[in-house]
């Protein structure tokens, strides 16, 4: 917290100037507050005058402080002749203590300066017993509660613009924070789909155009070919598809069918194909309810999850069997790929372990659960999902 400056506003310069010169004048012209009292001369009134013009130079700085004084001066006031000027200077002081003051000071002075205005007014009329002491009260009321109420009032609305000024900055905040987040979040999502349904078609078609290079045999590089051709025509339809899903589509384009479970038995036919030069074979085991559906975001992370662990062993697996098992106990849907761990003799293609981190997230956005990692002579993948539609949308 920084310290408030010392030295004097602009403003509160030309309010003491001003201040000072109209006390001037009014005592050269002779106009007193109450010119029946003779405890001073005349010409102490200006001591006051003096004394609470300066104070309006520390009005912002030093508000207590000036008003303290001020208090004093106007007390002091009322032994001389008087000056209104006076007068109107404390008022002042006494709005710029609760507008400038401490939070407790704009608190405190509203509540006492009223409960004084009460005191005075009572106490004149048990001394007087006549109406006109109920003047006095309404001065003093003027001259202190009034401008501390004023002040007290400015101050309230000030501090809830400024409280609704910042609530708005946070909720500016907040939505960009959101807008950040929901663009990273799509962001991943795109590249996580564009990997999974590009990924294996593309590594098979590296594999085979390494065969097709490496091995200079006619029917082998025929055999290539017509596995490479079919990847291509299968990564641009799936192109197309995410490409249709990017775009608006308008509303007499009909959906797209998404993958699901029901594909098992071709995912694993295509991949037969493409490993038949890395000799790998491929076993599924099934073990599903026959009739009961999951979520579609379910099914979806599912494929997705056995597409990628099958691309992988494409590219990784050493030769023999590859099992995937698909299960559902107790509302979770559990699905395992075990490939053989190890260097095949075949040709392999690069990876760059997006495949596992897109994987594992598929996974805990849906609230299930994720591991690969090598298991003995196998490397098994494993995720665990929600099968029930309640937990999916929680």
């Amino acid at each position: 917290m920084t310290k408030k400056s010392l030295r004097p506003h602009r403003h509160d310069v030309l309010l003491a100037v001003i201040g000072l010169l109209a006390g001037l004048v009014m005592w050269s012209l002779g106009i007193y507050s109450s010119s029946n009292r003779h405890l001073l001369p005349e010409w102490a009134a200006l001591v006051p005058l003096v004394v609470l013009s300066a104070m309006e130079l520390l009005r912002r700085s030093r508000p207590a402080a000036a008003l303290a004084v001020g208090t004093l001066g106007v007390v002091a006031n009322e032994f001389t002749v008087g000056s209104l000027t006076t007068v109107l200077i404390f008022t002042d002081l006494m709005y710029a203590a609760v507008v400038y003051g401490k939070p407790s000071t704009a608190r405190r002075l509203p509540v006492s300066t009223g409960l004084i205005t009460v005191a005075v007014t009572i106490g004149f009329l048990a001394w007087l017993r006549t109406p006109e002491a109920l003047l006095i009260g309404v001065v003093t009321g003027l001259v202190s509660f009034a401008p501390a109420l004023t002040g007290a009032t400015l101050r309230n609305h000030r501090e809830a613009a400024v409280a609704a000024r910042l609530r708005a900055e946070q909720t500016a905040l907040l939505a960009e924070m959101d807008r950040s987040q929901a663009v990273a979040a799509e962001r991943a999502r795109m590249a996580r789909e564009l990997h999974d349904m590009v990924a294996n078609h593309l590594s098979a078609i590296a594999i085979h155009s390494t065969a097709a290079l490496s091995i200079d045999r006619a029917d082998t590089s025929r055999e290539a070919l017509g596995v490479i051709r079919e990847n291509s025509v299968q990564g641009l339809a799936e192109m197309r598809r995410l490409i249709g899903l990017l775009r608006d589509a308008g509303a007499e384009q009909e959906p797209v069918a998404v993958p699901s479970l029901d594909g098992l038995e071709a995912l694993l036919g295509q991949a037969r194909t493409n490993g038949s030069a890395s000799g790998l074979e491929f076993v599924l085991h099934d073990d599903r309810p026959s009739g009961e559906r999951v979520p579609a975001p379910v099914e979806l992370a599912a494929y997705r999850i056995l597409q990628e662990s099958l691309t992988n062993a494409l590219k990784h697996a050493a030769a023999g069997t590859v099992t995937v098992r698909v299960a559902r106990v107790d509302g979770q849907l559990t699905v395992a790929v075990d490939s053989p761990y190890g260097e095949g003799p075949g040709p392999r293609a690069p990876g760059s372990g997006s495949g596992l981190i897109g994987m594992r997230e598929r996974a805990e956005l849906l609230g299930g659960e994720f591991t690969a990692g090598r298991s003995g002579r196998e490397w098994r993948v494993r995720a665990t999902l929600p099968a029930e539609e309640k937990a999916v949308e929680a």
